[in-house]
């Protein structure tokens, strides 16, 4: 049976209603809405990241903000130092946040379950920590960027270039984990989940192809962090902190495991209940943890279950992320 023809207009238009957010902003005079439009298009870029190993390869990493981290750091040490070159602000970030994540993966994945929890969580403090301990650059107060990543002909500085950069960085991210996800690599990844023994059986590193993922999920959260360096002008210590791994899980679990647009739909939902509640009261997390664990409960696959039929063909959210033996043997042809 043939898939209705409106499912493919999913992506295009969420992403129509992302853009339209700066005009209606500016319409409404409000331009705080902006920024937080970047700040939920950046944490949704590294929810996005995220769900690379824990939807995808169920890999629970709780010191992914590690890598969020780093980025920020990349543009406030190299500015500290006058490098206000965003490209090569780009490249360090990507270098560094590849080695970190290919160091980290190779020790923390020889171990699985909890134990893989606790080694990522241990790096995450390590680096968190460092970062206290370097007065020079601001230790615990953290440091302030006074120029932004310049690109040429244009620069990051204001929210309104870092939304457009945020957005545009989502979309294509988007459509390469549409892709990834049916491409025989996603399949593989996916089978690791289910069934890593027959996966080794069938001739495949399961070790390799998760550290594959893990390093460019790190990646992809350096850039995320890059650009959260640019909107807030500052690199601190706390972007690195366990309870920002926290914060990303969540948005992917809310938003569906294993499932390519939901950390998108996560980000928006847990950032924007964050901004109502703290509009309300100081003790906003009073409200948000009891909401968390509704949706827990009566959406186990994510929020986005429910909007299942809205899904492009073969992205409808399910109720786990293991892979069929009929998609490994696939990928192996």
């Amino acid at each position: 049976m043939q898939e209705p023809s409106y499912r493919r207009w999913v992506l295009p238009l969420l992403f129509l209603v992302l853009a339209a957010v700066p005009f209606v902003a500016q319409w409404l005079g409000e331009p705080f809405y902006v920024t937080l439009g970047a700040r939920i298009l950046i944490y949704a870029l590294a929810a996005l990241a995220l769900n690379l190993v824990l939807g995808f390869a169920g890999l629970v990493s709780f010191g992914h903000a590690m890598f969020l981290g780093l980025g920020c750091y990349a543009v406030g040490i190299l500015s500290f130092y006058g490098i206000g070159n965003g490209w090569v602000q780009l490249v360090v970030c990507i270098v560094v946040c590849a080695l970190v994540a290919l160091v980290v993966g190779t020790v923390c994945l020889r171990t699985s379950g909890i134990g893989f929890i606790m080694i990522t969580l241990a790096f995450a403090q390590m680096f968190y920590f460092l970062a206290v301990s370097l007065r020079e650059y601001g230790g615990d107060d953290g440091l302030n960027i006074y120029d932004a990543s310049a690109f040429g002909l244009f620069d990051l500085g204001g929210s309104q270039p870092v939304y457009w950069a945020a957005w545009g960085l989502l979309l294509a991210a988007s459509l390469g984990m549409l892709r990834l996800r049916r491409s025989p690599f996603g399949m593989i990844l996916r089978a690791t989940h289910a069934n890593p023994r027959r996966v080794d059986a069938l001739g495949y590193s399961v070790f390799g192809v998760r550290l594959t993922a893990y390093v460019a999920s790190g990646v992809l959260t350096g850039i995320a962090g890059l650009l959260l360096a640019n909107l807030t002008a500052f690199a601190s210590p706390s972007y690195m902190s366990w309870p920002v791994s926290g914060e990303l899980i969540v948005m992917v679990v809310i938003g569906g495991l294993g499932n390519v647009l939901g950390p998108i739909f996560g980000a928006v939902a847990y950032l924007l209940m964050e901004e109502a509640f703290k509009s309300v009261t100081q003790h906003w997390m009073l409200l948000m943890g009891p909401v968390v664990v509704v949706i827990a409960m009566l959406a186990r696959g994510g929020y986005g279950r429910s909007l299942a039929w809205l899904w492009p063909p073969g992205q409808a959210p399910v109720k786990n992320v293991q892979a069929s033996k009929a998609e490994v043997k696939e990928a192996s042809v």
